[in-house]
């Protein structure tokens, strides 16, 4: 419907700064676009319902009232909010072939993945901290994650992932895009805006850097070190079972680590020498269609206790009919 638009100038008469932007999606027909949209639909239909389920499960049952579960719970709406700011638009794209939007909401679109992001990457170093205490610590657990110390981690997670984004939001804002408006993405990408852009970017990407050095590869070695320390304590237990068990307790965790770090870093962490917006395509797709379903179903395969309070939901649900 809208395909004709692209080559429209969308630019500001004054400044020649365009205000609005041109998302190109994937370069195929319409069929195949429609094709996307019905994926994506039932992609983000069973985001909803997998994560809304941990979530209420999560704050519901009296037996899940513990540290990794308030993590999880979390770790769930994050990844919910994160895939909701990208596949709305994206199917609604795909679907209507109407890929204009103003720069405002382009820039908000871009602040919110890249927040979520961030705030993702301190649960998940937060909740390595929890596994650490758990396996290495267990007679203090409850001392050393009590209430208090839960929602500061997670508090302090959600205000340093919006807070640490802010920089790079306020710089696509001002920036001036006075040459191409199509953003070669599925959807407001950082990495794409700054190809379009016609100011100095060098600045900002050497801000991206530092902070992916302090934000990104910091929380990955927390992490990392609470592992080493983690496996440390499991190989000095003198029973298998023993070890079995205790590697159980962080297991999914480790999971759900390995393939958010593995897609995250490969998208914003490479040289630009190196940098393909074709190949990022692809690994956004997995990050954003993939992870948000595969956190919570990792979780629920691995976790003992979330299977239990599964059972005792449709057996009251059932009772109840």
């Amino acid at each position: 419907m809208y395909e004709g638009k692209q080559n429209l100038d969308l630019h500001n008469g004054s400044n020649n700064c365009a205000t609005f932007m041109y998302i190109v999606g994937f370069h195929h027909d319409y069929g195949y676009q429609v094709l996307l949209s019905v994926v994506f639909s039932a992609a983000y239909v069973q985001v909803i319902v997998v994560n809304l389920f941990i979530i209420t499960l999560g704050c519901s049952d009296p037996h899940l009232q513990k540290p990794m579960f308030f993590f999880l719970s979390n770790l769930s709406f994050v990844d919910l909010c994160f895939s909701s700011v990208t596949m709305p638009w994206t199917t609604y794209s795909f679907l209507t072939n109407n890929r204009i939007v103003s720069l405002q909401a382009c820039v908000a679109q871009m602040y919110g993945f890249l927040s979520f992001t961030s705030t993702e990457f301190l649960l998940l170093s937060a909740m390595a901290y929890d596994r650490y205490v758990a396996v290495c610590d267990p007679l203090h657990y409850l001392l050393s994650m009590n209430r208090r110390i839960c929602v500061l981690l997670v508090v302090s997670s959600w205000l340093v992932g919006f807070l640490d984004t802010a920089p790079h939001a306020w710089f696509a804002l001002v920036a001036c895009y006075c040459g191409s408006n199509q953003i070669n993405h599925f959807f407001c990408d950082l990495t794409a805006l700054w190809k379009l852009s016609c100011s100095e970017t060098e600045l900002i990407e050497t801000i991206t850097y530092v902070e992916g050095i302090f934000l990104g590869f910091g929380p990955f070695l927390l992490t990392l070190t609470s592992y080493v320390f983690i496996v440390n304590t499991i190989l000095k237990i003198q029973s298998l079972k023993g070890r079995l068990k205790a590697f159980s307790t962080c297991s999914s965790h480790l999971t759900v680590v390995i393939i958010f770090y593995g897609t995250t870093l490969s998208m914003y962490m490479r040289p630009t020498s190196m940098f393909s917006l074709e190949d990022n395509k692809m690994i956004t797709l997995i990050y954003v269609m993939v992870i948000p379903l595969l956190n919570p179903i990792i979780y629920s395969l691995r976790s003992k206790d979330l299977k239990e309070a599964l059972w005792r939901t449709l057996q009251a649900r059932s009772f109840r009919q």
